[in-house]
């Protein structure tokens, strides 16, 4: 599905890493491991598109993705760090915007798989941290991009929240799909395992 190819990245005149490749395929997970500074973030807007490497390339089923960006990014749903959802929309709302042929009741169940029953209409800025972040992960149960790249997903998710995301993770691979994720925490056991790729000072393990 996704290939990356010796990607150099330099931020503020500083190699984050260099010569990185590998292939993502149907039915991967793969978590991108590394210290603060690491590059991953980075690493993930590369993949996804937002930035350039200083070198090297990412192909998208065997072509440039920057040579296919409309067909490239109806295939992606990248969540970052930021929410990236609506402040002056309802939690509803937000998934109406972005799913805008979904039922009602796809929408619903969306939300509360979500754990925010009784949110749906209050407007995403009266909205913690953790729920706005909530709001955009309810985005996942109803995607239908093969490939998901996560920056950080389960950050401020309670236990019983990161066992439903694992589940829904191995359910999209097990469909076919896809997903590379990072995380600070440690992964719970899962039934499908997960792939890791560990940067370290320019260089990739």
């Amino acid at each position: 599905m996704l290939q990356a190819q010796n990607l150099t990245c330099v931020r503020d005149e500083r190699m984050l890493f260099s010569d990185l490749s590998f292939t993502v395929s149907e039915g991967d997970i793969v978590q991108i491991e590394g210290a603060n500074g690491a590059g991953k973030t980075s690493l993930l807007r590369i993949l996804a598109g937002l930035s350039r490497a200083e070198q090297g390339d990412v192909l998208w089923q065997r072509q440039p993705i920057r040579k296919q960006r409309e067909s490239w990014h109806q295939a992606l749903l990248y969540l970052g760090h930021q929410p990236g959802v609506k402040a002056v929309l309802t939690a509803r709302e937000n998934l109406r915007f972005f799913h805008a042929a979904e039922p009602e009741e796809a929408l619903w169940q969306a939300l509360e798989e979500v754990d925010l029953v009784g949110y749906e209409e209050i407007a995403v800025a009266q909205l913690s941290a953790g729920q706005q972040r909530r709001v955009a992960l309810a985005r996942l149960w109803l995607s239908q991009a093969p490939l998901w790249i996560l920056d950080e997903p389960l950050t401020a998710i309670d236990k019983s929240g990161v066992a439903k995301l694992m589940a829904l993770f191995n359910r999209h691979a097990d469909n076919g799909g896809a997903v590379i994720l990072t995380t600070h925490q440690e992964l719970p056991d899962a039934a499908r395992s997960v792939r890791k790729i560990r940067l370290t000072a320019a260089e990739a393990e």
